[in-house]
């Protein structure tokens, strides 16, 4: 994922953040520490995405329906992970009642239409582009193939549990939408969580995943101050669960080794009134980061994480 581009605005530090959250996230972390030596074993020190400004740019244009690369398992969305939600079984109706949310990153046909998205809108404290093609790995794997799938993945562990879940985009339109829109769809279904799925394009060495939580914002339409305390709690869980069920480690790139970043320059934070964050699962451009993202093994550990934190923070 690429923020690049005009009003790009740094990534602000990691601010501080509450003291028996922050506790939670650092008693969930040692449990995975297994599984971060196996992956620290097969070549990583920890990784980080593309949303730092990096190039995320792929050595060629992703193109929609690009199958993983060699190697890729081929395990179906809502098959079941090797580390267990510990929040509730399967069709418990736990979230019975509760509406989430599942931005996939981009749009396949995105490169199809560049002009259509390359145009301005109104983010609240600026303008940016409606969206970006997204990156892809070396082999030309697109990010927006990964975003589907892992959503697809997550829908069905969620409605399981049975949640009421929406996805802004199923591949069901040309292009898009933009980012002011995907806002508003979380806004208009009253969600209790939305998670925006992504994947970096940095470079090689940069490995990791990093989850966005929003800033403190209030300028034009955007207004994030109700929604940045439940918006970390929902952060700091599927960070906490992201390491337990994949074994992947915090970005080695950006946010101190916390897994966590604090941004206001991204339009879908700045304009949602739900609690709502981004996660950047990996670094496309990293050869072994990349082994993970075209795995569809690992694709399902990455979803079961996610759904396991949206979990914890729905059941409080």
């Amino acid at each position: 994922m690429s923020y690049t581009g005009p009003g790009f605005d740094p990534p602000q530090p990691r601010r501080s953040r509450r003291g028996p959250l922050t506790v939670a996230l650092a008693a969930l972390v040692p449990g995975a520490l297994l599984g971060w030596a196996v992956y620290a074993a097969v070549g990583g020190s920890g990784g980080d995405e593309g949303s730092t400004g990096a190039s995320a740019s792929a050595s060629g244009t992703p193109t929609a329906g690009t199958s993983p690369s060699a190697g890729a398992d081929d395990t179906k969305p809502g098959a079941s992970a090797s580390a267990k939600s510990p929040s509730a079984p399967a069709g418990s109706g736990a979230l019975e009642g509760k509406v989430v949310v599942i931005d996939p990153g981009h749009n396949p046909g995105n490169f199809r239409h560049t002009a259509d998205i390359s145009r301005q809108v109104d983010i609240g404290t600026n303008r940016k582009e409606c969206d970006t093609t997204g990156t892809a790995t070396n082999d030309g794997y697109a990010e927006a193939e990964f975003t589907l799938d892992v959503a697809h993945r997550m829908r069905t562990l969620l409605e399981r549990q049975g949640a009421t879940v929406k996805l802004t985009q199923d591949a069901d339109r040309p292009f898009g939408p933009c980012v002011d829109e995907r806002a508003r769809i979380g806004n208009k279904a009253k969600a209790d969580a939305v998670v925006s799925i992504h994947a970096d394009g940095s470079g090689t060495g940069n490995r990791g995943f990093h989850v966005i939580l929003p800033g403190a914002v209030h300028s034009g339409a955007a207004d994030t101050r109700a929604i940045v305390e439940p918006s970390g709690d929902l952060g700091e869980r599927i960070a906490a669960n992201f390491v337990r069920v994949t074994g992947s480690a915090p970005s080695n790139y950006i946010g101190d080794g916390t897994g966590l970043v604090t941004r206001e320059d991204l339009g879908g934070l700045n304009l949602s009134t739900v609690p709502k964050v981004f996660i950047e699962c990996g670094n496309m451009r990293d050869s072994k980061d990349a082994a993970l993202l075209t795995s569809g093994a690992w694709r399902q550990k990455a979803a079961q994480g996610i759904s396991d934190g949206i979990v914890g923070f729905l059941r409080g």
